[in-house]
C-alpha cells in the first residue's frame, strides 16, 4: 500500500453555469493569436491564412487558476499586464493521434473568459537574452477565470466579441473571428504535440490594448453579454 508522504494537492475546480464543476488538468495558452497584438508587441504579423506558419504555445500550472477574482500583485515586477481571452474546456480526451480540424468541437464542454496576467518586464528580459519567459506567464494566480458556460448554451462563440475595462475604462475589445487561428485549428495544432485530454484549458491568445495593472484596479472582462470575470488587484 503506497503511503503519501504530503498532503495531495486539491484539484482546482471551475463552476459550470447550471450545475456541477470542471477539475482543470493543464493549462495551454496560445501567443499572438490577434495580428493587432502581434503588431503592438514588435512582432510581424500574417497578412492571410496562407502565411501564419504554427501557433506559438506556452503553458501555465492548474493551480495559477483564480475563480474568485481577487488577485494579488506578483512579487519580482512592476509591470504587470492584463490579456483578456477566451477560454475553451476539454470535456472529452482526444482520440490517439493528429486531431482532425473536423472533429475538434466535440471535445469541447464549454466556454468562458479570463485573463493571461503577464510580467511583462520579466518577459522583455528573458527575450532579449534569447532565454524561456516561464517565470512571466506561469506565477501564482496568473489565470483568473470565469464560470464556464456549456457548448449548447452558445450559438457561435467565435461571433461574438470579448472586451475587457479596468476602472470603467476599456482597454480591450474585439470580435472573436479576427483570432488568426480558431478554435478548432488550435485543438487540431495542440494534438501535434499533447495528449488533450478531459480536464484541459486554452486560453485562445489576446487582442491589442494590453497594459499595466496596479493594486486597487478593479476589471470587467465579458464575453458579449454571456459571461463575465469581474475582479480587483490587491496588494500581495
Amino acid at each position: 500500500m503506497t503511503t503519501d508522504l504530503i498532503p495531495v494537492p486539491a484539484t482546482v475546480r471551475i463552476a459550470v453555469r447550471g450545475g456541477g464543476t470542471f477539475p482543470v488538468r493543464r493549462i495551454y495558452c496560445v501567443g499572438r493569436n490577434f495580428v493587432e497584438h502581434a503588431k503592438e508587441m514588435g512582432m510581424t504579423a500574417p497578412t492571410s491564412k496562407t502565411d501564419r506558419g504554427h501557433p506559438i504555445f506556452f503553458s501555465k500550472p492548474a493551480d495559477a487558476i483564480v475563480t474568485d477574482g481577487i488577485v494579488p500583485y506578483p512579487p519580482a515586477t512592476d509591470n504587470l499586464h492584463h490579456e483578456v481571452e477566451l477560454v475553451v474546456a476539454l470535456g472529452q480526451d482526444a482520440p490517439a493521434g493528429i486531431l482532425p480540424v473536423a472533429d475538434a468541437e466535440r471535445l469541447i464542454l464549454g466556454y468562458g473568459i479570463g485573463l493571461d496576467l503577464t510580467r511583462r518586464d520579466l518577459q522583455a528580459a528573458a527575450k532579449a537574452k534569447g532565454l524561456p519567459w516561464d517565470s512571466a506567464k506561469g506565477f501564482d494566480h496568473s489565470a483568473p477565470v470565469s464560470e464556464l458556460i456549456r457548448i449548447a448554451d452558445i450559438d457561435d462563440p467565435e461571433s461574438l466579441e470579448l472586451s475587457l475595462s479596468v476602472n470603467g475604462r476599456l482597454r480591450q475589445q474585439a470580435p472573436l473571428h479576427q483570432m488568426i487561428w480558431n478554435v478548432a485549428e488550435i485543438l487540431h495544432e495542440l494534438s501535434r504535440l499533447y495528449a488533450l485530454r478531459a480536464g484541459d484549458l486554452i486560453f485562445m491568445g489576446t487582442p491589442a490594448g494590453v497594459a499595466a495593472l496596479r493594486p486597487g484596479d478593479e476589471f470587467v472582462a465579458r464575453l458579449a453579454d454571456v459571461v463575465e470575470l469581474r475582479g480587483t488587484v490587491i496588494q500581495y
